[in-house]
């Protein structure tokens, strides 16, 4: 097959740049929950011929940019004289924070094409770094403008990857995702003596939720009901993240001793009282998104309030044996695009 066009200039084809996004999403998606205040990031840096000469993401905040590790690797193994194109699912920055530009170490390679899945969504960001490096005399190409099959699906995954950072970098709020289990009968809550009624793949889901989120917020219903410990057990979580633990407590019944068992379990814990005040602030502490484990009246009362983004609806199938049913869905004008 001819990966590229004629010229060893020339752009790669299209179902190499698909496969390309395919990997870097995979990749950026891994790192979901570490990034924070920054987004997730995803890179790929192929040759001429359409092989990949790298691969990275964007770990932590203060680590390397996606773009700037993935060329450190090539300049590592020998390649960088043979980077072509770089793909990338967010726009590289151009502006210097913990990191230099991602722009100028695009501009240090010999790079003649650049995709982007998506585009950065802060308003503060002047002077993008598409256009940036399009004026340097590099091609630079959007995700939705690319002629392949699997061109729409994934860049509605690179949207769908940066919608906390997107709604923070607009709103400074972060991303609310609601978690909710349903048994047989619509009940949200498990039998006596137990704590849970959900299956495997379930709990699986429900602790892949927890690592990516920042922060947990509950209330003081389920806390006194249940005695959480809202850890990550059921896969790796990432090592010294420190999550926020919100516990909505009007009336002050959350014993001290639970307080300080989740300070002992590595939580940042705030006790509050107004949902609202309480997204504020862990907005201001640069959280990215706040996964909702709450009991049916905390639950409802988000779910009737703008302040949610993403439903995650966990319903128990009238068959014990099968795998419960699992849907989501976003608020309106919260749907990543």
């Amino acid at each position: 097959m001819d990966r590229a066009q004629s010229s060893p200039d020339g752009p790669l084809s299209s179902s190499v740049i698909a496969a390309a996004f395919g990997n870097a999403l995979d990749l950026a998606s891994q790192w979901r929950g570490s990034t924070a205040p920054n987004p997730p990031v995803g890179c790929i840096l192929l040759d001429a011929s359409g092989d990949t000469l790298a691969a990275a993401a964007h770990q932590r905040a203060g680590g390397l940019h996606a773009e700037a590790l993935a060329i450190s690797l090539c300049r590592a193994n020998g390649t960088l004289h043979r980077i072509h194109t770089v793909v990338v699912t967010l726009e590289p920055c151009n502006h210097a924070g913990r990191t230099p530009a991602c722009t100028g170490a695009i501009l240090e390679t010999p790079a003649r094409h650049v995709w982007i899945g998506t585009r950065d969504p802060n308003p503060l960001v002047v002077g993008g770094g598409g256009e940036h490096l399009a004026d340097a005399g590099l091609s630079v190409h959007a995700l939705v403008d690319l002629d392949d099959p699997a061109a729409p699906q994934l860049a509605e995954a690179a949207a769908r990857l940066i919608a906390p950072f997107a709604k923070h970098a607009v709103t400074g709020k972060p991303w609310v995702t609601v978690k909710q289990a349903l048994d047989r009968h619509g009940s949200m809550i498990p039998p006596a003596g137990q704590k849970t009624f959900t299956s495997g793949a379930s709990l699986d889901l429900a602790h892949q939720l927890r690592k990516r989120a920042d922060a947990v917020l509950t209330g003081s219903g389920t806390i006194l009901a249940d005695t959480p410990e809202f850890t990550v057990r059921r896969l790796p979580d990432f090592p010294g993240k420190r999550r926020h633990l919100v516990i909505l407590d009007r009336r002050g019944r959350v014993p001290a001793s639970y307080v300080e068992a989740a300070q002992a379990r590595g939580f940042l814990v705030s006790i509050e009282t107004d949902l609202a005040d309480a997204l504020t602030q862990l907005g201001r502490a640069g959280c990215l998104e706040v996964l909702v484990e709450a009991g049916v009246d905390l639950t409802q009362s988000i779910l009737i309030s703008p302040h949610w983004d993403e439903h995650v609806l966990i319903r128990q199938r009238p068959d014990p044996a099968a795998d419960d049913d699992i849907t989501v869905r976003y608020r309106a004008n919260s749907e990543p695009h």
